[in-house]
Parts: C-alpha cells; sequence; structure tokens
C-alpha cells in the first residue's frame, strides 16, 4: 500500500500486497429462504449480449467510483459508462470519460437521465458512511433513504440492473460473534448501518415483488492509495498510508487495539464486477458477504515500520469514531 501512495505521487513501484476472496462460493447473506416467484420477470440485459450495457454509477467521485468507471470502460467502452456526483469533478475525470451532474433525491431528472441515455446497469455508491452520517442525521437520512426509494423505482420501472453496496456497518452490539454469522441478528446503531438495513431489506422486496434484478455486497474497509475514503470508521487505513509518506508520523483516532475488516480496492471492485456480470439464475440469494483480512491501527503501524522504520503513530481517540467501530461485530473477528 505504500508503494501504491508513491504511485500515486510519482514514484514507480507496485502494491504491497493483495487479498481477495471469489464472491460467488461464499454462503450468502440474504435475509429470506424464499425461492424466486414463477412469475418474476428479469428484464436487465446480461454483458455477454451483443450490445454493451449502458452504465451509471451514481456518487462517483467518491472511494471506489472513478477506479470502478476505469474498469468498466476498459470492457465496455468509454462512452458506455457515465459518471455522476453532485461534486465537481476533477480534469483527469473528464478526461477519461463522460461525466453529469445527478442528484440522487432529484427524483425527476434522475429519472431523465436514466431515460436520455438508456441506462441499463445502475452502480448506486450514493450515500453518507458511518462517521459523516453521524454528523448529518438528517441529511444521511435524505441520501440513503430517500434517493435509495427514487433508485429502486427508476431502476424497477426501466428494467435496470441495479447493483448496491451494503456494509460491515450493518452489525451491532448485539450480533453474535467470535466470528459473526453470515445470518444473524444485525441492530445497528449508526444512521449508516441502519440505512444500509434497509436498503438490504427493500432490495430484496423488489427483487420478489416487481422482479427488480438487485444485487449487492457487503463491503468492509476498503484501504486505497489514489482515491480519499469518504467519512467511514475505517478511513484511518487509507490516511495512515499517506501520512507515512508525507510526514512519517500518523495521529489515529481509533485504539490501537480496534480490530476491522479491510479489503485491498481492487480487489473490492473486482468482487463486485464478478456479482454484478453473474446470470441472474446463478444468484441464490441478493446480499452476499465478502471478506479479505482484519487488523488493528497497531498491526498497521508495525507494518508501515518494515518499510518505514522511522514511522511514528500516536493515538487520539475520537469518541464517535470508537463507538461505531466498537459497536459492529468486526471487534471480534467477525467474517465480512
Amino acid at each position: 500500500m505504500l508503494r501504491h501512495v508513491a504511485v500515486a505521487r510519482g514514484a514507480v513501484q507496485r502494491p504491497l500486497c493483495s487479498c481477495w476472496m471469489s464472491v460467488l462460493p461464499v454462503r450468502c447473506l440474504g435475509n429470506s429462504s424464499l425461492q424466486i416467484p414463477e412469475n418474476a420477470s428479469f428484464h436487465s440485459a446480461a454483458s455477454s449480449e451483443a450490445d454493451p450495457p449502458r452504465i451509471l454509477i451514481t456518487g462517483g467521485l467518491g472511494q471506489l467510483g472513478v477506479g470502478l468507471a476505469n474498469l468498466l470502460r476498459k470492457r465496455f467502452g468509454e462512452e458506455n459508462v457515465i459518471l455522476s456526483d453532485i461534486k465537481k469533478p476533477p480534469n483527469y475525470v473528464l478526461r477519461h470519460g463522460p461525466f453529469i451532474y445527478a442528484d440522487v433525491l432529484d427524483y425527476k431528472r434522475l429519472r431523465e437521465i436514466v431515460v436520455n441515455h438508456r441506462i441499463t446497469w445502475l452502480f448506486h455508491y450514493s450515500a453518507l458512511l458511518s462517521a459523516a452520517g453521524e454528523a448529518n442525521v438528517p441529511l444521511a437520512r435524505a441520501v440513503n433513504i430517500t434517493g435509495l426509494h427514487h433508485v429502486l423505482d427508476i431502476a424497477t420501472e426501466y428494467h435496470v440492473r441495479l447493483f448496491v453496496p451494503s456494509t460491515i456497518a450493518v452489525f451491532g452490539p448485539t450480533s453474535p460473534r467470535n466470528p459473526a454469522p453470515e445470518l444473524c441478528t444485525q441492530r445497528p446503531r449508526t444512521i449508516y448501518g441502519v440505512s444500509k438495513v434497509h436498503m438490504e431489506l427493500m432490495g430484496e422486496y423488489y427483487y420478489y415483488r416487481y422482479g427488480l434484478d438487485f444485487r449487492c455486497l457487503r463491503y468492509p474497509g476498503i484501504i486505497s492509495a489514489d482515491s480519499e475514503p469518504g467519512g467511514g470508521t475505517t478511513d484511518y487505513a487509507v490516511h495512515i498510508f499517506q501520512e507515512a509518506t508525507r510526514r512519517g508520523k500518523f495521529e489515529c483516532n481509533l485504539k490501537a487495539s480496534t480490530r476491522l475488516p479491510m479489503m485491498y480496492i481492487n480487489d473490492c471492485l473486482r468482487a463486485t464486477l464478478e456479482v454484478m456480470d453473474a446470470p441472474a439464475e446463478s444468484l441464490s440469494m441478493r446480499t452476499y458477504n465478502i471478506s479479505a483480512m482484519s487488523f488493528t491501527p497497531e498491526e498497521l503501524a508495525q507494518e508501515v515500520r518494515r518499510h518505514l522504520p522511522e514511522f511514528q503513530i500516536t493515538y487520539h481517540v475520537d469518541p464517535m469514531r470508537q463507538a461505531i467501530g466498537g459497536s459492529t461485530t468486526a471487534n471480534q473477528h467477525s467474517q465480512n
């Protein structure tokens, strides 16, 4: 990871490591044992058909959107993948393919985008993450829940294959531990976690009720070098590399012993494409677990020192972020 940060700053090196587990063989995390109803219809087009999918990515300027767009454009062509967000894109984003302004709270405009651009696949990444959501609950409720409802209705109406990421934040302090089972009590205590449980259930409901081709993965914390995290509890695992290369030191806002599950961004994107590209009939559930590794800030700091021996880490615990990190089953070596 340090080498990837160096690459982002102009050095020529390669990544430290990459850990990934295939999505489809993992036991699924659905919320129902119901079978697909006989009268359910799936209208979205698979990528194996003659025409490539027309793809929209909402919240595309977050940690994952640009990298996902790059992978999709290499496969399906630049003009078939549209990034969208409410933020102003940097020049390098505009140079690599279409970008449009799209606010998921503007139902009419979002509907027009899907129609005018003939969208057949939609990756819905617009959301306020855990720490950012707790800082502004009304906005998180609007974006994460109302925005989702808009996307579900539009995807259903226009027969769009829909991917929405979930998260380890759906687990709560009452979830079973050591490790957390794939099917268990959730009861999260953050608006982000609550909204993602709602998303999983609504997506599954639309699948059974209307035949919406809805797909979902529960992401752990994502580690990246050239994209900024979006306000989650696991953000420290990105900032530590950036600060190590900039200043040789880092102040962590979690306790040294806080163990959280993580995944390298390339592996996360590969898993996302695998589940999105799978034929509908091959998926037994709507939501799947993915996993890679778990570690604490102190363990990560020790690994950084192997490459930067003078690196120093200090701890100034943020009570809100620590409470969020401690409320998930991640601290008990959950398999997510």
